[in-house]
């Protein structure tokens, strides 16, 4: 089934309707009465009710928020990248968002995550049943919004992405062409989703709690190959004129070295329309040419 058989639009809230937010807004908006969410309403997509409300202001959230929603899609970035910025974020507007809701009864509440709640450095598989043992204070609070809705009472499933990229997220395509990326070898491996994947993604878990199909409490979202560095910049070097590397060209990855399993999202009928780097940059690089 498909969000078009429902007898009744459903109600759809995104809160966090920025880059990332707003596309699944946008795409869901097609076959669902959608609301977006951000501090500035006059960038909601066209299709999508505009709400405008600082998830650090519980009066100005409850003010605004709709009722008898099914699906709400929890999906921020940091406004500033401290630790602070991180738990606002991830943490303090998840739970300011969670009282507004009181008991209205969703029938799935998704929050937005990051596998930067991994911190393997070995080269090792993670999925999602693999320890979470963030270094860093923004792994850190990543988990503990993930924490937070899982314990909110509603059904909730957590959807971690790997590195997204893109059209709109072409900054380190950039930096390989610039000769701003020279990785030494062998590089720690990467893990990657394209943009559209990202959004058909959670799209794809909406739908299924929508059609009353069972989810798991949690998703890792990543392409079907997860690959070296240097590999993926030599393969880019091959497929575009670059700029010879800088001196200050950056040496390695920043995420430590694994190899995310999509298994179990494609196991739940999930497919890419980009299953490797390959296929995604190797668009990105035609429209530039």
């Amino acid at each position: 089934m498909t969000i078009t058989e429902h007898k009744q639009a459903p109600r759809i809230l995104v809160a966090g309707c920025g880059k990332l937010g707003g596309a699944m807004a946008e795409t869901l908006s097609r076959h669902a009465e959608v609301f977006g969410l951000r501090r500035n309403p006059d960038h909601i997509p066209p299709g999508v009710h505009p709400l405008g409300a600082d998830l650090m202001d519980p009066e100005q959230v409850q003010s605004v928020l709709p009722d008898n929603l099914d699906i709400v899609i929890y999906c921020l970035t940091p406004s500033s990248y401290d630790e602070e910025g991180h738990r606002n974020a991830y943490v303090r507007g998840l739970e300011n968002l969670l009282a507004a809701l009181g008991d209205q009864a969703l029938k799935r509440l998704i929050f937005i995550s990051s596998s930067s709640v991994y911190s393997q450095n070995d080269d090792s598989w993670v999925d999602e049943t693999s320890p979470t043992e963030p270094a860093r204070f923004s792994g850190q609070m990543v988990l503990e919004g993930e924490q937070t809705a899982l314990d909110s009472g509603k059904p909730a499933t957590v959807l971690r992405f790997s590195g997204i990229y893109g059209p709109t997220r072409q900054q380190f395509l950039e930096a390989v062409v610039n000769g701003r990326m020279d990785p030494e070898s062998p590089a720690p491996f990467s893990n990657r989703i394209h943009e559209a994947d990202a959004v058909a993604a959670a799209c794809h878990l909406v739908n299924r709690a929508l059609d009353d199909e069972p989810l798991e409490q949690c998703y890792l979202a990543s392409d079907c190959e997860p690959v070296r560095l240097d590999d993926v910049v030599a393969w880019v070097r091959e497929q575009t004129p670059c700029a010879p590397p800088q001196p200050d060209a950056r040496k390695g990855g920043r995420a430590g070295s694994k190899r995310c399993s999509n298994k179990r999202l494609l196991e739940s009928g999930f497919r890419f329309r980009y299953p490797d780097f390959r296929a995604g940059y190797r668009e990105l690089i035609a429209r530039q040419k």
